[in-house]
């Protein structure tokens, strides 16, 4: 999937009709799912089911452009938590904000499926890339013999417990279903910390096992491409 972006040679209006379209299909594809019809989003929109159609051609194609500016703005709001993580969690105990909507965005793009979930999970991967490297880098988080391996790991078990959850509530609103989650997670946050922080086994002698076993690469880089020569 590439990343869209707006075309420059649109006219202001146009590209601020074009721009209201995505944001209102965003939103309706966040509380309806992706078979939301182009009428409702067009009365969202404040525009006429057509002008969707000259603007982005087919739902797919809609959906392209939503998907990469959801994907932006969740880049954007995992930067932001780096400068203080601490502050960044508490605020989001006590208020979803901006975040539900992109949260119940995100988990439907992944239950739809096909081709298009596949790709909208590896940009995830990708945005969530970034700022592994970058929490690494400060010193936050510590570094791993498998970078790679640990990065799919935690987006693979993130996006799979918020799933889970979603199934169970397939009729909440965005934020409602963030604020159940949120409430949920109170009891969730001091184990995971512990897990995170402290670890679960009391000895090394599991890891120590598995490593002479597989093997414990210098760096990266050769378990990279011993993994691509397999």
């Amino acid at each position: 999937m590439r990343t869209a972006s707006s075309p420059d040679d649109r006219r202001a209006s146009e590209l601020t009709a074009w721009a209201r379209i995505r944001d209102a299909a965003v939103e309706c594809f966040a509380e309806q799912g992706f078979d939301a019809p182009f009428r409702v989003i067009a009365e969202r929109a404040g525009v006429s089911p057509a002008l969707i159609t000259h603007h982005f051609g087919s739902k797919a194609g809609l959906r392209e452009h939503c998907d990469a500016e959801v994907l932006r703005r969740y880049g954007a709001l995992k930067a932001s938590s780096l400068a203080d993580p601490s502050a960044y969690l508490f605020a989001n105990l006590t208020d979803p904000g901006p975040s539900a909507e992109l949260v119940v965005y995100m988990i439907r793009a992944i239950h739809a499926g096909g081709e298009p979930a596949q790709q909208f999970l590896e940009h995830l991967v990708d945005e969530a890339r970034d700022i592994m490297r970058d929490s690494v880098q400060s010193g936050l988080v510590r570094p791993s013999r498998d970078e790679e391996a640990r990065l799919r790991y935690l987006v693979f078990q993130t996006m799979g417990s918020l799933l889970m959850q979603f199934l169970t509530m397939p009729d909440a609103t965005p934020r409602a279903f963030v604020e159940a989650v949120s409430a949920r997670n109170h009891d969730q946050i001091l184990p995971t910390l512990e897990l995170f922080t402290e670890g679960l086994l009391t000895s090394r002698r599991m890891l120590d096992d598995y490593l002479l076993y597989v093997g414990d690469p210098p760096d990266g880089d050769q378990q990279q491409s011993d993994r691509q020569s397999a």
